[in-house]
C-alpha cells in the first residue's frame, strides 16, 4: 500500500522534485540574465518560499496582502510584489502596516487605484513602489495599449507618496513576439518621458522556458512551476516526474469492471479543466481517465479497472494551484520517505 500510515484523501509535496525544480528554473534565468520573483500561491508554505529566495530568487510574489502576511510572519521574506489592485480603506490601511514591514511594491491599471495608494501612502516615510500593470493580451487586469502605460507612469510618477517601479504583465501563452513588442514599446515612450523604468515584471508557468524571448523583461515571475501539474505537462512543459504534488486517494467502491470510485472528490482535487477533459491523471495507469467529480467522490474509468477497494492511487490534478488552497495541511515526502504533516500557511488567505 501508499504509504499506509497516511489517512486520505492527502496532498503529497515531494520536497526533491520541488527542489530540483526550483534549482532548475533558477539555472535558465541566471543564465540568461533574469532575476526570479516566484509567485507563492502556488505552495503557500513558507519553508519553500525560503528555499526559493535560497536558491536565488530576489524575493516573492503574492497575490493578496494576508498572503504576504503570512510569508513575512513565518518566512523571513523581506521583499515582496502584490500582484493585485489594492482597493478600499480597510486593504489600503493594512498595506500601509505592510509596508513598514517589508520592501514593498505593487501595481496598478487605473487613475483609481492610484488614488488610492497616493492618499494612504501620502504622509509615509518612504515612497510605495508601483508599477503600472499592462494587458499583453492576456485580457485579465491591465493598461490596454502602451500609450495608455506610459501616461499612467507618469501620473504615478507624480502623486505624492508614490514611486513608480516599472511595469507588470500576466502574458498570453505563446506570444512572447507580440509581448515583446508591447512592452518594448511601453518602455520607449516612459523613457522619452524622463522616467526610468528599472522593473519589468512579466511571468506565467505556461511560457517559462521561453521567458528569454521577451528581451525587456528583467524579472519573471512564476508560480506552478513548483509543483507542476497536468496541465503544464499537457504542454509539454514538464514531464509527470516533475510534479512534485499530488493527491493520495483510496478506492471505496469499485461498482462496474469499469468504474471506481475514489475518496478525493471536487473539494480536493478541484473541478479546473483547463481545457483538458478529465480531472487528473493517475500515475501508473494512464489508461484511467478521472471522469467525474462530485464533492467527495472522484469517477475513474477504464476498459478494464483492475482496482479494488482499499486500493491507493496518486493523482496528479490539472492546477496544483487550486489543489493547495484545499487542506489545512499537506503531508512532506521525499520518495518513498514520509517526513510528517506541514500546515499550509496561507490557504484561505484571500484579503
Amino acid at each position: 500500500m501508499i504509504f499506509p500510515q497516511i489517512d486520505t484523501p492527502a496532498v503529497l509535496i515531494d520536497l526533491d522534485t520541488a527542489e530540483k525544480n526550483i534549482s532548475r528554473f533558477q539555472s535558465h534565468c541566471d543564465a540568461n540574465g533574469l532575476r526570479v520573483r516566484p509567485h507563492i500561491k502556488t505552495h503557500k508554505l513558507p519553508q519553500l518560499a525560503r528555499m526559493q529566495v535560497e536558491k536565488g530568487a530576489i524575493g516573492i510574489t503574492c497575490q493578496k496582502i494576508t498572503e504576504a502576511e503570512a510569508m513575512i510572519a513565518e518566512g523571513g521574506i523581506d521583499d515582496v510584489l502584490l500582484t493585485y489592485n489594492v482597493v478600499g480603506p480597510a486593504k489600503l490601511a493594512r498595506l500601509r502596516a505592510l509596508a513598514q514591514r517589508v520592501r514593498l511594491s505593487v501595481v496598478c491599471d487605473s487613475h483609481a487605484v492610484v488614488k488610492g495608494l497616493s492618499d494612504v501612502f501620502r504622509e509615509a516615510p518612504d515612497p510605495l513602489i508601483v508599477l503600472v500593470e499592462c494587458d499583453t493580451g492576456a485580457g485579465r487586469c491591465g493598461v490596454q495599449t502602451p500609450e495608455a502605460a506610459a501616461a499612467l507612469a507618469q501620473v504615478v510618477a507624480a502623486m505624492p507618496g508614490l514611486h513608480f517601479g516599472g511595469l507588470m504583465t500576466y502574458p498570453p501563452v505563446d506570444a512572447e513576439e507580440s509581448v515583446q513588442h508591447w512592452l518594448s514599446r511601453a518602455v520607449t515612450l516612459c523613457e522619452d518621458a524622463g522616467l526610468v523604468v528599472p522593473v519589468v515584471s512579466n511571468g506565467g508557468s505556461p511560457g517559462m522556458w521561453q521567458a528569454s524571448k521577451v528581451a525587456a523583461t528583467t524579472e519573471y515571475r512564476i508560480g506552478t512551476y513548483v509543483y507542476n501539474d497536468r496541465s503544464l505537462q499537457a504542454r509539454g512543459v514538464c514531464d509527470w516526474s516533475d510534479c512534485a504534488l499530488t493527491v493520495l486517494a483510496t478506492v471505496v467502491s469499485v461498482p462496474t469492471a469499469e468504474r471506481a470510485i475514489v475518496d478525493a472528490g471536487s473539494k480536493v482535487l478541484t473541478s479546473d479543466l483547463l481545457g483538458m477533459t478529465g480531472h487528473g491523471h493517475v500515475l501508473g495507469r494512464p489508461d484511467i481517465a478521472i471522469s467525474a467529480l462530485s464533492e467527495e467522490h472522484g469517477t475513474l474509468n477504464a476498459p478494464q479497472i483492475n482496482l479494488h477497494v482499499g486500493d491507493r492511487v496518486r493523482i496528479v490534478p490539472n492546477h496544483a494551484c487550486v489543489v493547495s488552497n484545499m487542506l489545512d495541511h499537506v503531508e512532506i515526502v521525499r520518495g518513498s520517505i514520509h517526513e510528517g504533516q506541514a500546515q499550509v500557511t496561507a490557504r484561505g488567505q484571500v484579503w
